[in-house]
């Protein structure tokens, strides 16, 4: 839709799975764009970080804790 960031399993230098939505929420109830992810890079401490043209930020993207 160009309104979310997946992720795309590779193997072999092919897709091998579904993609997997990382990132979403751009879009509100009546698909009116609140933001828009334009370009991805990962940061020095493993965090993703997310240009947003429309919402004019850049998000970073941490996974979760395990649970203890």
């Amino acid at each position: 839709s160009g309104y979310k960031v997946v992720f795309v399993p590779f193997s072999g230098g092919k897709p091998n799975g579904a993609p997997v939505d990382v990132l979403t929420g751009f879009l509100n109830k009546d698909e009116k764009a609140m933001g828009r992810p334009v370009g991805v890079v990962n940061d020095q401490r493993g965090g993703l970080l997310v240009a947003d043209d429309v919402g004019n930020k850049i998000w970073r993207v941490t996974s979760a804790k395990a649970a203890q």
